[in-house]
């Protein structure tokens, strides 16, 4: 009966420690991205590299994001919202 319950009490933290690291990436997406806008309205010679670096860097932690989500799905951490 113990384990029971502290299976689910862990359970229930790790779903939701998951949802701040999916908040997370998704904030550090959105901050690559406007460094990236910041970086193209810029008139410097060395800001189209670093726009680059920085859509990259979105780039990857989006693809990242995306393996986390389906890793997450298959092992059960997160349930699809079903509506009939």
């Amino acid at each position: 009966m113990i384990d029971t319950i502290y299976y689910a009490l862990i359970r229930y933290w790790a779903a939701v420690e998951f949802k701040y690291l999916i908040v997370a990436m998704l904030v550090l997406i959105l901050i690559s991205l406007g460094k990236a806008l910041f970086h193209l309205s810029s008139t410097k010679t060395d800001d189209g590299e670093k726009m680059v670096k920085a859509l990259a860097w979105r780039i990857g932690l989006s693809v990242a994001l995306f393996v986390l989500l389906i890793l997450a799905y298959y092992q059960g951490w997160i349930d699809p919202q079903h509506r009939h």
